[in-house]
């Protein structure tokens, strides 16, 4: 049967013009702006917010149980340099990661940037408790931050990482140069210009109808399962990737697959996850694991997913000596996906 996708039917309307719509359309002009003109990003740097980072590890304050990213303003973030003997023109290596509805620009800043050598632990322990925060590693801590911090500090973290990996031009060898905004490097040997991407990932919960395949990799939390995920190959449609990762990772052929959303993800480097649905015919569920790609797989009834799903946390005690399996927490666009399946699952039982 040849594969389709069946995007949802667009619910979705344009709100009638309003108060907040005037909001979102007024700040991505601010922000357009500031992305095109260096001179207006630089007054926007003087009176904006920055997000402090080192060696891309965000500065976070801990809150009870979760955690915080603190902004600092620019008098004050150049007053904290200034004591630790770095340059204030270390601004410069700032980028533009949004603004508020006020039109307050805010910045992230790895102050470990272009100093490698007189960064060193002391230095940065002596930051920590000035700034009354830590350094942590942001996939430690991610799970435990709010959505708008999460969102804004895996963009932050994201467009830092392209800035420090892309420093030459691919084609002459020499020093690329950033705009202010940190949108765009250019090469003034080659006239190249080179914008921050992302790589596409698929990211696919397959049913046979009644169950859901759900797999687990190596390198996983122990217990933790989740659905089937992969790199979109150069030339390949959504469609394709999805039957193809399934066909290489499972064994199994897709009937027909319906989009779900999107999300940025952080993890190893900057990802879009594309997330589907799939289904398999009936009899096509027989799984032959690709060991290469995944440690094990299995389908999943209701009843156990649901299960699942109601755990908080990840399982911090063993039942009949294995950790019972756990699902990816809801920041993550697996849990939505598997959190559809289920929905969809008791609406079909209750018709």
């Amino acid at each position: 049967m040849p594969l389709s996708l069946f995007l949802r039917a667009a619910s979705w309307k344009a709100p009638q013009p309003s108060r907040q719509v005037s909001t979102y359309v007024t700040k991505m002009r601010y922000l357009f702006e500031l992305k095109e003109d260096d001179n207006e990003c630089r007054k926007a740097q003087s009176s904006g917010m920055f997000y402090l980072f080192h060696s891309l590890a965000p500065l976070l304050q801990k809150s009870g149980n979760r955690y915080l990213a603190p902004p600092f303003r620019a008098s004050e973030l150049e007053r904290i340099m200034g004591k630790f003997g770095q340059d204030a023109q270390k601004i410069d290596h700032s980028v533009l990661i949004g603004c508020s509805d006020q039109h307050e620009a805010w910045f992230a800043l790895d102050l470990s940037l272009g100093n490698p050598h007189s960064s060193g632990s002391l230095q940065k322990s002596e930051m920590e408790t000035e700034l009354q925060g830590s350094f942590i590693e942001l996939r430690k801590a991610l799970f435990q931050l709010n959505e708008k911090d999460a969102t804004l500090i895996s963009t932050a973290q994201a467009l830092l990482r392209w800035h420090d990996c892309h420093q030459f031009c691919g084609k002459s060898g020499q020093p690329t140069l950033k705009n202010v905004a940190g949108s765009k490097r250019v090469c003034p040997a080659s006239k190249m210009i080179y914008y921050p991407q992302m790589s596409p990932v698929v990211i696919t919960l397959v049913s046979d109808g009644s169950r859901c395949l759900l797999a687990r990799q190596s390198s996983f939390p122990k217990g933790m399962y989740s659905a089937l995920a992969g790199f979109c190959d150069m030339g390949e449609t959504l469609e394709e990737s999805v039957r193809r990762e399934v066909a290489e990772e499972v064994g199994l052929e897709v009937e027909s697959l319906q989009y779900s959303a999107s999300q940025h993800w952080s993890f190893p480097n900057s990802s879009l996850m594309i997330a589907c649905h799939a289904t398999v015919g009936p009899g096509q569920t027989e799984i032959q694991v690709n060991s290469q790609e995944l440690e094990t797989a299995g389908w999943f009834s209701l009843e156990e997913v649901a299960t699942a799903l109601r755990r908080k946390a990840p399982p911090s005690h063993q039942q009949d000596g294995a950790i019972p399996f756990w699902l990816p927490p809801k920041v993550a666009i697996a849990h939505q996906l598997i959190w559809e399946w289920v929905q969809k699952q008791n609406s079909s039982n209750l018709a």
